[in-house]
């Protein structure tokens, strides 16, 4: 029997899937001063602008992308009322893209997998935190630890890089930031009330035998150490930073949003799940590109196909190197930042030229 794996339900086949979605941009770490003075890191409440939109256009025929960041305010209040007005004149609305993994072999349903989840998040070998970090890296651990999880015990059997994921947690909490979904539950809602199709790109894995799979994983080290690390230098050092980040999102602050950099755990965490065995056996080392193909494809349809369209992207995957629009430009698409889009719809111009977007990293 072929049973289909929600992405957040076996923990391990979870990680691989998220991983090269996370919203962090890849940026290098520098301290952001003469910003912090111009934006406090209380986070915001009460009604926001929100963010502006990203401008994609070809033989008159227009994408809307809005640009979503992780963490935000988790008492924001978004004034959403332009980006629902463009998801309603949309032909569809492409929604970022998903992993969804197949797992053969999971015979008797998923919960028979649980215990076998379970073991997979601690350490092999029931080894602790203390057991597998170097002496400094644990040193550094047990301080934050005291602070941010002073009563969860069972944290020091978890893997590294689980461990320093359920630190962040708690210490984005303190900070009145969450995960939740703001942007997509907004412009979901919007498509459905205008009957608008709503798409998600997406690759799908496919696991030969999802028990032997985690019991693999359970069984073997991953080399974490990096993400660990990054991860810890988040919470120790850039708290601040991404509070103001979230401040600059709801507040539609572009330009700050751009020149704010921090220390990017996402691209060390992916590594250290996409460069295991298994992830390498199962089709997960070239994950990353397969999923901005699948998003390209769909992206480069619906420009084909409807007049307008809009789509909803992480922030680190709208420009930058490897940013998803940045790919579109090269392919002759005409690319403009939310000031530059602004400008375009005040001024009509029948003339669209490509504009460069290389500066443009981190928005």
């Amino acid at each position: 029997m072929t049973r289909l794996l929600r992405c957040r339900f076996p923990l391990v086949l979870a990680l691989a899937c998220a991983a090269p979605f996370a919203a962090a941009a890849d940026l290098p770490a520098q301290e952001p001063a003469e910003v912090l003075q111009v934006l406090d890191t209380v986070v915001v409440s009460g009604i926001q602008p929100g963010p502006g939109l990203w401008r994609v256009s070809r033989d008159g025929r227009v994408m809307w992308v809005l640009g979503t960041l992780a963490p935000l305010p988790k008492r924001m209040e978004w004034n959403s009322a332009e980006v629902e007005a463009k998801v309603a004149a949309s032909g569809v609305l492409l929604m970022p893209p998903r992993v969804s993994i197949t797992a053969q072999g999971a015979m008797l349903g998923g919960i028979f997998l649980v215990p076998s989840m379970l073991r997979a998040r601690n350490n092999p070998g029931k080894e602790r935190l203390a057991d597998v970090l170097p002496a400094d890296d644990y040193a550094r651990w047990k301080i934050l630890k005291a602070e941010y999880l002073p009563r969860d015990g069972a944290v020091e059997k978890r893997r590294p890089f689980l461990a320093a994921m359920e630190l962040r947690q708690e210490a984005f909490d303190r900070e009145d930031l969450s995960w939740r979904d703001i942007a997509g539950r907004v412009v979901t809602r919007a498509a459905e009330k205008a009957d608008v199709p709503i798409e998600r790109p997406s690759v799908t894995l496919v696991v030969e035998n999802a028990k032997a799979a985690i019991k693999e994983f359970a069984s073997n080290p991953v080399d974490d150490l990096v993400c660990f690390r990054r991860t810890l230098d988040q919470v120790q050092n850039d708290l601040g930073t991404l509070a103001t980040r979230a401040n600059a999102w709801a507040q539609g602050e572009v330009a700050m949003l751009r020149d704010l950099t921090y220390t990017d755990n996402a691209q060390a965490c992916t590594d250290a799940i996409l460069q295991t065995t298994l992830a390498q056996r199962n089709g997960m080392s070239d994950l990353p590109a397969r999923v901005q193909a699948a998003w390209m494809e769909a992206a480069e349809k619906a420009l084909a196909t409807h007049d307008e369209s809009f789509a909803v992207l992480s922030m680190a995957r709208v420009v930058g190197e490897r940013g998803y629009l940045v790919a579109l430009q090269q392919r002759g698409y005409l690319v403009q930042s939310p000031d530059e889009a602004e400008a375009s719809e005040a001024v009509p111009s029948d003339a669209e030229a490509p504009v460069d977007t290389a500066n443009e990293q981190g928005r």
